[in-house]
């Protein structure tokens, strides 16, 4: 199972981005999928989750900007982000709560990441 990352680039403040998540393999079912970001010197923070279902999470300082969507026939997720701030600079990385059919029980699968560079 793979999980690939894919849209990061450098946009100017105010602009948009859309990152896509792909997983692929063996997949039996995913559960929880998320998107999180690191940027330099700093922790790894969860910007938006989504369940299978649909319900979704958002960090604090990307709520009303970021949405988050996932295509469960296709193991997809997206991230469109909107309005975009010089401190949203980071490297952006998806997680699935992933059951792989050799496995029959949930493992946690993250993406490579792709930069995100918000600067004029």
């Amino acid at each position: 199972v793979q999980l690939q990352a894919s849209g990061g680039g450098l946009v100017e403040p105010g602009g948009s981005l859309r990152l896509s998540c792909a997983a692929s393999g063996s997949i039996l079912s995913i559960n929880d999928m998320g998107w999180y970001r690191q940027a330099p010197g700093k922790q790894r923070e969860l910007v938006a989750s989504i369940t299978r279902g649909g319900r979704t999470k958002y960090g604090d300082s990307v709520k009303g900007r970021f949405t988050i969507s996932r295509d469960n026939a296709k193991n997809t997720m997206s991230l469109q982000m909107n309005r975009l701030k010089p401190e949203d600079t980071a490297v952006y990385y998806c997680n699935a709560g992933v059951i792989p059919i050799r496995l029959g029980y949930e493992y946690d699968y993250w993406g490579q990441g792709t930069q995100v560079t918000v600067s004029s």
